[in-house]
């Protein structure tokens, strides 16, 4: 769930991304897991549900490398786009909770980088 303004906007990084609608200072937290507003998805539902729908998911959910399961976020978090120079990602002890790594301007695109926290990233980097 995402922690602060946003809005979703045209990308030059991917087609669509998430930029922010407000300053974000630099440790702000910006994104966390949470139950029943972001769906956790086992591999054994994933495999279950019809091709469209797993077409969805491993466009717009990431994979956590703990428990496999996939993670669809609620709300406009899935427009995400990668960087190697992030704006903002998980913290190091807790991938639940998502902070600004530096100041982040209003109209900024936030970037993450999906190595930080997808299983799947070099998957979605190839594609």
């Amino acid at each position: 769930m995402m922690l602060v303004k946003t809005a979703v906007g045209p990308s030059r990084v991917h087609g669509i991304g998430i930029f922010a609608a407000q300053f974000i200072p630099k440790g702000t937290p910006t994104w966390r897991f949470e139950p029943g507003f972001d769906l956790e998805i086992t591999p054994e539902r994933f495999a279950a549900l019809p091709e469209t729908a797993q077409a969805q998911v491993l466009n717009y959910a990431y994979r956590d490398g703990k428990t496999g399961n996939y993670v669809l976020c609620g709300d406009d978090a899935r427009f995400y786009n990668h960087s190697s120079d992030p704006a903002c990602g998980p913290l190091p002890d807790n991938p639940d909770l998502c902070v600004a790594y530096r100041d982040i301007e209003e109209g900024e695109e936030m970037l993450t980088d999906y190595g930080d926290f997808d299983a799947d990233a070099m998957r979605k980097l190839r594609a």
